[in-house]
């Protein structure tokens, strides 16, 4: 597969042009309403939250606005988006590895379909290292490609199974939907048919 230039025409089509941008500011926001009512439901407390992958921040401000008193790092393994926006550099396969650091909520909106299988699985192993309560993920799998865009829609990503993120995620993870996955062990209680 080619390697994707994550520079400044990516982030023009897939984020600015109304045309072709993957997600609106107002579907963001309403992603960000969605987790934070569960999150609320559940009373975890979010004091700390890292978006790796943060693109140009709407994921984060929106975040700003719901979790005011909670300490939000952004990363981004784009060069272009790190001198622009100021977000630290770094990759969700390895961030954080000579750190000690956990985020009370992880954010991986669209980021590891773009990684070969190998790094896939070393990411959402590494999603786990960083995640004390909380990890939001969203990535396209093959089972949606009949309902996608795929004019807004990167269409170089490696498209696998959902099955194959599920397995990797059991071990760490209790997913209760929305996206929305609570690391074990949970830490509050979550009914049976809560669970995904």
């Amino acid at each position: 597969m080619k390697k994707i230039l994550f520079d400044r025409a990516y982030y023009e089509k897939f984020y600015l042009d109304d045309a072709t941008q993957a997600v609106s500011t107002q579907e963001q926001e309403r992603q960000v309403n969605l987790i934070y009512a569960h999150i609320e439901y559940l009373q975890i407390e979010i004091k700390s939250v890292l978006d790796l992958g943060c693109g140009l921040g709407q994921f984060i401000t929106s975040l700003q606005k719901v979790m005011p008193n909670a300490t939000i790092t952004g990363v981004e393994i784009s060069d272009y988006l790190c001198r622009h926006h100021g977000w630290r550099k770094g990759s969700v396969t390895d961030f954080g590895a000579q750190l000690a650091d956990q985020y009370d909520l992880v954010i991986c909106n669209d980021v590891l379909a773009y990684l070969n299988n190998a790094n896939c699985a070393k990411s959402i192993k590494n999603l786990a290292k960083l995640t004390s309560q909380c990890l939001y993920l969203s990535v396209l799998t093959e089972e949606d490609l009949p309902i996608c865009d795929e004019l807004a829609t990167d269409m170089r990503q490696h498209l696998r199974p959902s099955q194959w993120y599920k397995k990797r995620l059991a071990a760490d993870f209790c997913s209760v939907g929305g996206g929305l996955f609570i690391r074990k062990p949970l830490s509050v209680p979550i009914w049976q048919l809560e669970q995904i």
